[in-house]
């Protein structure tokens, strides 16, 4: 990024500390810390060997990965669970927020992702003249401003879990059996939302790319079909999964600090109370989600880091397209959430629409 966020080698201690305790939590799903090296600052971890490829390159070459949503509702539901106020205490919270801070690299996403695209930056870049009309519109948009801003201060002040904290498709290697993510060097204690909505949105971003490497002989609408049922998939497993491993500590009196068993445990009104109370979070994730989802799309077509999925379209007219549509629905992510899209199949069928306009 630059001198403006200097990265110090403490990261390297974040990013294994972030990795044994997701592996502690999923360790189907994480590879495993074998020595974190102080001095070098040198992570020893497990080999995820061959045919195990980065995700963002099957996905650009049209690979249907039949376990992904699956594997990734499973590891965004075991970890954001484990690691926040519903499964431990407040003063083990407050200990582990603490030992998860990582201002260097939030400082990084508080940049490029929630202040820079909106405006007039030299880290920003994008298809032009193509989309320059587009661009122009968002640093304009004063409906997205304040929705980001507003979204840049959930991340900054909403600690709900230990985030991976840059969850997009390259940061996992898969195979049509096995998912394992990897450099969680931004983790720290954010919303859940951010986690779930980073791994959307990149998703989606596949999802609009596939006209750019459509042949002759594959249009992929196959693969952009699977691509929008992993989209539906992914977010209602975890749902599932998050509200599973909620009532099942509930069920068994565990810990939860959040909504503690004198309130919502076997008392009068406890019951109804503990549905209340899933059914609000599980909202309120669900709105955060569609936010983060618009701002890493928007991030992604117009910041400083862009995706492979639209990048290697080689036709600037094309691949304009493609990410003209993303950034006009990431917009309506963004600024509008869960009033435009209620549930997650709303969402692919905005998508699907965006597509065809």
């Amino acid at each position: 990024v630059g001198e403006a966020c200097p990265l110090t080698q403490d990261r390297a201690r974040l990013e294994a500390q972030a990795l044994i305790e997701e592996a502690r939590h999923c360790p189907a799903h994480v590879p495993k810390v074998w020595k974190y090296d102080g001095t070098m600052k040198t992570i020893v971890m497990h080999y995820i060997e061959p045919p195990h490829i980065i995700l963002r390159k099957g996905l650009c070459a049209g690979t249907v990965y039949p376990k992904l949503a699956e594997h990734m509702a499973e590891f965004m539901a075991a970890t954001l669970f484990s690691t926040s106020r519903l499964a431990m205490s407040d003063t083990a919270f407050r200990q582990a927020s603490a030992m998860g801070a990582n201002a260097e690299m939030c400082k990084i996403t508080e940049l490029v992702i929630f202040t820079e695209p909106y405006g007039i930056a030299s880290n920003n870049r994008h298809t032009t003249p193509q989309l320059d009309s587009t661009v122009a519109a968002l640093r304009e948009d004063a409906e997205a401003k304040v929705a980001i801003s507003e979204l840049k201060t959930k991340f900054v002040e909403k600690a709900e879990a230990y985030l991976h904290g840059d969850l997009h498709t390259g940061s996992m290697m898969c195979t049509q059996e096995s998912t394992q993510v990897i450099d969680p060097e931004f983790a720290y204690y954010g919303p859940i939302g951010f986690d779930v909505g980073s791994f959307l949105a990149n998703l989606l971003m596949a999802y609009f790319a596939q006209d750019g490497h459509a042949t002759a002989t594959d249009d992929r609408s196959k693969f952009r079909a699977w691509l929008s049922q992993c989209i539906v998939d992914t977010w209602q497993l975890f749902a599932t999964k998050f509200l599973t491993r909620w009532s099942e500590r509930a069920a068994a009196g565990g810990e939860n600090s959040a909504y503690p068993a004198l309130l919502f445990g076997q008392v009068a009104g406890g019951q109804a109370a503990l549905a209340a109370a899933q059914s609000a979070l599980m909202a309120e994730v669900f709105r955060d989600t569609l936010g983060f989802c618009g701002a890493e799309i928007i991030r992604r077509t117009v910041g400083i880091a862009h995706v492979e999925d639209l990048e290697s379209i080689q036709d600037p007219e094309v691949r304009a397209a493609c990410e003209r549509r993303a950034i006009k629905l990431a917009r309506t992510l963004l600024v509008l959430k869960d009033k435009a899209c209620p549930d997650i199949k709303a969402v692919v069928v905005a998508a699907d629409a965006q597509r065809q306009s």
